[in-house]
């Protein structure tokens, strides 16, 4: 098993620097500026989009970092649901201690052990069991530097091998470590990994594109995500 392995093995996640080059980067700024996308706004900037493996530059990363996590993982996994996060003058909250349980799904399934439904910016949502999970991984592509005073992700290493946390002990949390990145890192993480972010001390931008992916046929019978790259 090569380092990143290990770590998101052992942490649930592993920082792989300068996966992405510069022209890519900011071919993927230009288009969280401009695409036609389901964003969310505060004082006339972008602070959060969904639903983005429709746009081709978007595809276009997925599918290389598809490669790279093969490499190092030795799975063939696709992106099934792509995300966009800032920190911005305008939006700049802090962001709880959770894990992410919910996948993005083409149409409501009644299924035992899949709950709290839900629909966002026109998509069912839905809280999938551990097992389905604990076999995804998590690409955090960074489009800016990210430093102590922009908000970074804290997260707390190991907790991804707890399972599906409840709430009382995801509430109060000791030990984080802070992801310090450098524009064009990939963080690597376990949906199941607790972490959270303060506000940026000095907020202007903190841009991330948040894929997640996924093996084949890990889905049950009937139950298809809602977008896949």
């Amino acid at each position: 098993m090569n380092g990143a392995a290990s770590r998101l093995a052992t942490d649930g996640f592993a920082l792989v620097e300068g996966a992405v080059d510069a022209q890519t980067l900011a071919t993927l700024r230009d288009t969280f500026a401009d695409a036609d996308i389901a964003r969310a706004e505060r004082a006339g900037e972008t602070f959060g989009a969904r639903n983005l493996l429709a746009l081709d530059t978007v595809r276009d990363t997925a599918k290389a970092l598809r490669a790279a996590l093969h490499g190092i993982t030795g799975h063939d996994l696709r992106a099934v649901r792509g995300l966009f996060f800032d920190k911005t003058p305008g939006a700049n909250w802090p962001v709880p201690w959770h894990q992410d349980l919910t996948i993005a799904a083409k149409e409501r399934r009644d299924i035992p052990g899949w709950t709290n439904w839900t629909i966002k910016r026109g998509v069912h949502h839905v809280q999938a069991p551990a097992a389905i999970l604990s076999r995804m991984i998590t690409a955090r592509l960074h489009l800016d530097d990210c430093a102590a005073d922009n908000g970074p992700l804290r997260v707390i290493p190991g907790s991804h091998a707890r399972g599906i946390l409840p709430r009382p002990d995801v509430a109060a949390q000791s030990q984080a470590v802070a992801i310090h990145a450098r524009a064009g890192d990939v963080l690597l993480m376990k949906p199941l990994l607790l972490h959270a972010s303060s506000p940026a001390r000095a907020p202007s931008h903190r841009r991330v594109l948040h894929l997640e992916f996924a093996p084949d046929a890990i889905l049950p019978a009937g139950l298809d995500w809602a977008e896949i790259g």
